[in-house]
């Protein structure tokens, strides 16, 4: 089968990161602005698994699933919904991801937390 660069950069997205993490280049370089950068595949690996580990007893629903892009260069773009017993975050995020020879040689990460009844609003304010 073809490789697929928007299903690569979906599955990131989307914390399904078993699907992704073998198509990463050994020095991939990964910005979440207003963040961190994280160099190689082992640091964006262990960011993942600390990810996923953050993220359990917690529901990940998308309420916007977007991708643009060709062979080269993925953007997507999601609102997602974290759901906790303790309550509701929701984050609009956009991850670009530039792909050299079939591998993530680059992903710039976006995000912002937003209202969860109201997506499009700004973020809520922090008590």
């Amino acid at each position: 089968m073809a490789f697929d660069p928007g299903a690569v950069a979906r599955a990131f997205s989307e914390h399904r990161f078993d699907e992704a993490l073998d198509h990463l280049a050994a020095d991939v370089k990964w910005t979440i602005v207003g963040g961190m950068v994280l160099e190689g595949a082992d640091a964006v690996r262990r960011t993942c698994r600390d990810t996923l580990e953050s993220l359990k007893g917690t529901s990940v629903e998308f309420d916007r699933r977007v991708t643009a892009g060709g062979a080269d260069v993925v953007a997507v773009d999601t609102v997602a919904r974290y759901v906790r017993p303790d309550g509701v975050t929701a984050v609009a995020s956009c991850a670009i991801y530039e792909f050299a020879d079939d591998k993530i040689a680059a992903i710039t990460s976006y995000a912002v937390e937003v209202d969860p009844a109201d997506p499009g609003a700004q973020p809520p304010p922090h008590m």
